[in-house]
């Protein structure tokens, strides 16, 4: 039997590089195809020719050259950074199982909460069945959603409607208008928030995921960059809140963290009502939904 030799295992390793190389390509150009100029809001024009979008198109909508583009789609041996990865994915309108498929080909790691919603233990999706109905949900430190209840599934809005790597609280506040009209102190809340993120970001400054955040936030919300630029940072504490439920009125609750590990990471956030009328109104929205499936999957 032959002896295999570092020079064959190397060229294995190279045919498989190549070989992924050629199917990303392919399913660029196929996902490319599929998208028609008018869902991105282009004009289609008399003279296209080519199905769905043209190369430079996508080029454009992801922030990315289109001769770099052009070299992806040709199979170039070159690097791809998952925030171009992540742009990609959405102005392709890929599904959560084409972006996996996407990293998966780019040999790269999706960090999108989507994607790396891990560590959630049985016990505590349990528990966050069992404060039904007060809402209740866990969050890292940089506020993705991970797993949440019932009731906090619809606080503020539908969040099971929301995509899985768009479940970031801080992201919401500034782009989702259910969001935002749900909360009575909204600039304050805004400002908060991206004052908690300044503060936990920095231990995780050098992080693809923290940098494709704050760049997305800076470029779809005015708000969150004026707030940005304040440099202001706050730690996390308990406080008062007030939301506006379209279906069961104003809720005024209390807002209470408890850490799921030594270090500041994930935490579970409860909200308790403050007053009578609070509770029976959460209890109500509770039962609104009490056909709806268990939420805090991961």
């Amino acid at each position: 039997m032959a002896q295999e030799t570092p020079s064959t295992t190397a060229g294995r390793a190279a045919s498989g590089s190549e070989i992924r190389r050629h199917e990303l390509a392919a399913f660029l150009r196929s996902r490319r195809e599929r998208i028609t100029p008018e869902q991105v809001g282009l004009p289609r024009g008399t003279r296209r020719r080519t199905p769905g979008l043209r190369r430079e198109e996508v080029a454009h909508l992801s922030a990315v050259g289109v001769t770099w583009y052009t070299w992806l789609e040709q199979s170039r041996d070159i690097h791809v950074s998952v925030q171009v990865l992540d742009a990609l994915a959405r102005t392709l309108e890929l599904d959560p199982s084409e972006r996996a498929h996407l990293f998966q080909l780019a040999d790269a790691t999706d960090p999108t909460p989507a994607a790396s919603c891990t560590g959630i233990s049985d016990a505590v999706h349990g528990l966050l069945h069992q404060l039904d109905p007060l809402p209740a949900c866990v969050q890292n430190s940089r506020h993705d959603i991970l797993a949440y209840n019932r009731t906090y599934a619809h606080l503020l809005g539908d969040l099971d409607a929301v995509p899985p790597e768009d479940r970031n609280s801080v992201l919401l506040i500034h782009i989702d208008p259910q969001w935002s009209e749900s909360i009575v102190q909204l600039e304050e809340s805004r400002r908060v928030l991206t004052a908690k993120l300044r503060a936990s970001m920095a231990g995780h400054l050098s992080e693809p995921a923290w940098k494709m955040l704050v760049k997305r936030l800076q470029t779809e919300s005015p708000e969150f960059r004026e707030n940005w630029e304040r440099y202001e940072v706050v730690a996390t504490r308990s406080k008062t809140k007030q939301f506006r439920n379209p279906e069961v009125g104003l809720l005024t609750v209390t807002q209470t963290d408890m850490w799921l590990s030594p270090e500041n990471g994930a935490r579970m956030i409860t909200y308790v009502p403050v007053d009578a009328e609070t509770r029976a109104r959460l209890e109500n929205l509770y039962a609104l939904h009490g056909d709806a499936e268990g939420h805090s999957e991961g």
